[in-house]
């Protein structure tokens, strides 16, 4: 097998080649050609962090928790198991591995190395790709791209290197120490070493062997046009075709005088920052520099001809040595100005634009501080405490504006100041911070003639998510399990026969149901069993949701301790989207995935739904799936619903409702944690039992929308994780339960894969996939959508 690293550069068209890479996966996997989806989406980011030197943090590491070497460390462990898995799986003859980051960021010996140690296990056959552009316009690209990220230094930095002996030497001396928290960063505020293409080949070949670098020209037309694909076949050296793609604009140039302006700001925050009284969330800093933005034409390229200059000599060596450079490809540069910072226009002064940031700089800072605490009480940055005329409106993304529809727009602007607006400020407790793990609970002893704690559910092929569920929901106090299945292909029902021989699950096949629905037909069945009959407490919730304790050891007792008078529970909802999870693991659904909707978000109806644990007292005649209906009359007055928080809501849901309101949500004892998408392919699996001849109306994209939230951090159920680990253990020492399991999740993977390859459903995931919304544009988008189930 050969592996194809393309290392970039930055500024090349990567992400152009990459989204090619992503739409042709399908036909390039037909061909033996494995892009690999567990490292990145498009960008194998995930590669790059792995394998940079522990105390090299970059903006990427650092945004995104991998800064400490313990994380970074479990990171790498992860991308190797990964890598070997997917080729393990699917046994090509070539495997495509594309970080631009790789270029620019790895300086040192030992990185390449690291990078070296995850590959040659699969491979000694590495071939490194770089696609190069003549230095000088690729300088003005790159610098203004800095710029937008925080640099604070002009271009004078990389003027003065032109000339130099040893530019690569000169230009990591350029980069300052690294300080996450001032915004210091080498990638950010050095100058690009890279564009010594000469040394960036012996670096690379130094540890990769001689020959084993090839550059490639960057040519905007073939990039961006129709024949994209061509330079990907190209590049690999495969014969084979890949048809057309859709032309795609390429990334316009940014003004210089917007640069200029972008520069003088990001010099006075840092300038800031490194008082340390300020925190600078990175999507704030972001925002202030695009307010900055003014016409103009971009940073001329002959203004740095001198730089272009310095490699002459050099280049006309690498286009003899690399046959792809075209001989013109480094062609002279038209005379020009040597390169000074452009006006910033207007009367432009960056002091003036920060006394007006300053306002937001301060309530960021506060926010930040306080998730390291606890949540104080609701003061004048609560969104609740403001009025529609304090409240400022946040603009549309970039990302909303290309996507939304004009009702979608209309929706979000209305619920800018709107008492409807979704935000986390709800509630006392730090979801951002692990807490102790909780202990082992002790083994319950039931009362003779009762069968304690029951969960009753249905489940339709579920086989790689049964036995983490099981286990979790024993070690909380749940005793009975009673669970019905129709239809299924995967080996659900095979698992649950086999718990039901160990004695852990009572296991009933619905394939006849009747009526509207089977979960409804199999909830009135459940109600003639002696198991349910004999219940203390009757639940109700599918294999996707977990009931997240929050008080006590973490189990129903001490949770039930709280609420003493409560006959009903409602559980409400918390919404875990995807994470950017891609791939199908088998890893715990509740280690994987620990972003989630805000607390605070009556709208969509569907964010704050709830199930309810209902005592068994024969308050009501009738099971539903969110609740128990028909109140028996006489026993109106023994029944008190409680919230998640412990708080009376009777009034409210005695007798309907399934969903908490502004005035009943409540997440600080109980919460249910609902992960309805799981990895983006366990999405597909699960939009596929919809109608195979109607895939649009059977897996539209509506359901992605309503449920893909991950916008705040919370891992406070991930301190049951040792005590859930130690009872999934117990159980896959049964050989035949272990065996039903890995046939089990090796049947969702095969499906996984059948889906990519068939062009609605890779359309779906693809689709899916490049949705990147802030909380008010998800609820906006939804609100604008049809209801679907």
């Amino acid at each position: 097998m050969q592996i194809h690293l393309h290392i970039g550069l930055a500024k090349v068209g990567a992400p152009r080649l990459q989204s090619v890479l992503r739409d042709k996966r399908s036909i390039l996997f037909r061909h033996g050609v494995l892009v690999p989806r567990s490292l990145g989406r498009n960008n194998h980011t995930r590669l790059f962090m792995a394998i940079t030197d522990p105390e090299h943090v970059d903006p990427l590491r650092f945004n995104r928790g991998y800064a400490t070497p313990q994380n970074q460390a479990a990171l790498y462990a992860s991308v190797a198991a990964d890598l070997a898995r997917e080729l393990a799986q699917h046994t090509p003859d070539h495997l495509v591995l594309s970080a631009w980051q790789l270029g620019v960021s790895l300086t040192q010996k030992s990185e390449l190395e690291r990078l070296r140690a995850v590959l040659s296990p699969l491979s000694t056959d590495i071939r490194i790709i770089a696609h190069v552009d003549a230095q000088a316009p690729l300088l003005a690209r790159h610098y203004a791209a800095q710029v937008a990220e925080g640099r604070g230094r002009s271009l004078n930095q990389e003027c003065a290197l032109a000339g130099k002996q040893d530019w690569w030497a000169e230009s990591l001396a350029t980069q300052p120490p690294i300080d996450p928290l001032a915004g210091q960063f080498a990638e950010t505020q050095g100058a690009p070493f890279w564009l010594d293409y000469t040394r960036l080949v012996a670096h690379w070949e130094g540890v990769f062997g001689n020959g084993s670098m090839q550059l490639r020209p960057h040519d905007a037309d073939v990039f961006y046009g129709a024949k994209a694909a061509s330079e990907i076949t190209a590049m690999l050296g495969l014969d084979i075709d890949l048809g057309d793609v859709d032309a795609a604009p390429a990334p316009p140039p940014v003004p210089a005088a917007t640069v200029a302006r972008m520069r003088q700001m990001n010099a006075l925050l840092l300038r800031l920052l490194a008082q340390r009284a300020h925190i600078l969330p990175r999507p704030l800093w972001r925002s202030f520099l695009s307010e900055l933005a003014v016409p103009g034409l971009p940073i001329h390229a002959g203004s740095l001809a001198h730089v272009a200059a310095h490699f002459a000599e050099n280049n006309a060596k690498l286009v003899k040595a690399h046959p792809a450079l075209r001989d013109d490809f480094f062609k002279a540069l038209p005379a020009q100005p040597a390169w000074t910072e452009a006006d910033p226009a207007y009367g432009f002064r960056a002091s003036q634009y920060l006394l007006g940031f300053m306002w937001r700089l301060e309530k960021a800072t506060r926010q930040a501080r306080r998730k390291r605490g606890v949540i104080p009480a609701p003061d004048e940055d609560h969104p609740q405490s403001q009025t529609p005329k304090t409240r400022v409106p946040a603009p549309l993304s970039p990302a909303a504006r290309a996507l939304l529809p004009a009702q979608a727009i209309e929706n979000f602007h209305k619920l800018q100041g709107s008492p409807f607006a979704p935000h986390n400020q709800l509630g006392q407790i730090d979801e951002a911070q692990r807490a102790p793990d909780y202990t082992a609970a002790a083994p319950r002893d039931l009362p003779e003639g009762q069968t304690g704690n029951v969960i009753v559910g249905c489940m339709k092929n579920e086989a790689p998510y049964i036995l983490e569920w099981i286990a979790y929901h024993r070690t909380i106090g749940v005793d009975h399990f009673l669970i019905y299945t129709n239809d299924c292909t995967d080996g659900t029902a095979e698992i649950l026969d086999r718990l039901q021989d160990l004695r852990i699950v009572q296991h009933r096949k619905n394939d006849n149901w009747k009526g509207n629905s089977p979960q409804q037909y199999a909830l009135n069945q459940a109600q003639k069993e002696p198991l349910i009959q004999k219940a203390c407490w009757i639940i109700h919730i599918d294999v996707d949701e977990f009931m997240n304790i929050r008080t006590g050891n973490g189990n129903l007792d001490d949770f039930l301790a709280c609420v003493p008078d409560a006959t009903n529970v409602a559980m409400t909802w918390r919404l875990f989207g995807h994470n950017g999870v891609t791939h199908l693991s088998d890893d715990f659904v509740i280690a994987q995935f620990d972003h989630c909707a805000p607390k605070f978000c009556p709208k969509p109806h569907t964010v704050w739904g709830f199930k309810t644990m209902f005592r068994n007292i024969g308050a009501y005649e009738k099971i539903s799936c969110h609740r128990p209906n028909k109140l028996n009359e006489a026993q109106r007055r023994q029944v008190k619903w409680v919230n998640g928080s412990g708080a009376d809501m009777t009034r409210e849901a005695a007798e309907k409702g399934w969903r908490s309101s502004k005035n009943s949500i409540g997440y600080d004892l109980i919460q249910l944690n609902h992960y309805a998408l799981r990895s983006a392919e366990s999405y597909l699996i699960k939009r596929q039992r919809g109608r195979a001849l109607h895939v649009d109306r059977s897996i539209g994209i509506n359901y992605w929308i309503r449920m893909d939230w991950s916008d705040h951090r919370d891992i406070t159920i991930q301190r049951n994780i040792p005590r859930v680990r130690a009872e999934y253990k117990r159980l896959m020492q049964d050989v035949a339960l272990r065996d039903l399991h890995n046939s089990g999740l090796a049947w969702h993977r095969a499906k996984a894969q059948e889906l990519h390859e068939t062009p609605e459903f890779e359309a779906l995931y693809t689709k899916a996939l490049q949705i990147k919304l802030t909380p008010s544009e998800r609820v906006a988008y939804a609100l604008a959508l049809d209801m679907e189930s």
